[in-house]
């Protein structure tokens, strides 16, 4: 769901947000309509924004545990925990994590990859919300959905994004777990994205 149809319609803060976040054409690749966060990571207020929106959805609903997906979700997902009392857990890519990990794969457009937690980082009824960035097909914040919750026994409330594209409007649950976003990409002219990678993908004219 979105947060304009989720009473924040109108709010002047998803706005600034949506704003702040510079559209870089053909990066990292041709054909990739890259939507750069770090500009609103520059800009204080706007992330100030990002952060108290999620904080004010999430504070009451008896969150233990905040998981934040390689990378870019590392960028919120620790101030959302710090202000609800919950503890932050990272889930990254292989080989990044010392100790004890689990692993649950997942699809991309050609191949596989996959995402690793500690496993003694989450336990067994905590109550789990997701963050990140940006959320296309879906297929990173499933596998994350499915770690947490099938293969260590958590519950996981709700996916929280930045950034969605308006194709997910009508979906408003992601393997039966809810799905929030701020803001849907912005677009530049004579360019159009479409949904076939956990990127935007691009098409521009002229």
């Amino acid at each position: 769901m979105f947060a304009a149809e989720n009473g924040l319609k109108g709010d002047p803060r998803l706005e600034a947000i949506s704003q702040a976040i510079r559209v870089v054409p053909h990066f990292p690749k041709k054909g990739i309509m890259f939507q750069d966060i770090t500009t609103l990571l520059l800009d204080h207020k706007a992330f100030q924004d990002t952060v108290d929106i999620f904080v004010d959805r999430y504070r009451n609903m008896d969150i233990s545990v905040v998981a934040g997906i390689e990378a870019r979700g590392f960028m919120f997902g620790p101030s959302i925990a710090l202000a609800i009392g919950a503890k932050f857990v990272p889930l990254r890519k292989p080989k990044k994590l010392p100790g004890k990990v689990i692993c649950e794969e997942y699809e991309l457009e050609y191949g596989t990859d996959c995402l690793e937690m500690q496993v003694d980082a989450v336990q067994p009824g905590d109550r789990a919300l997701i963050v990140d960035d940006l959320v296309a097909t879906g297929g990173t914040l499933s596998a994350a959905i499915r770690l947490l919750g099938k293969r260590m026994g958590a519950q996981v409330v709700e996916c929280g994004c930045v950034v969605g594209l308006p194709e997910v409007k009508g979906q408003c649950r992601l393997n039966g777990k809810p799905v929030y976003i701020l803001v849907e990409p912005r677009e530049i002219d004579n360019c159009r994205h479409d949904i076939s990678s956990e990127f935007l993908n691009v098409q521009c004219s002229g």
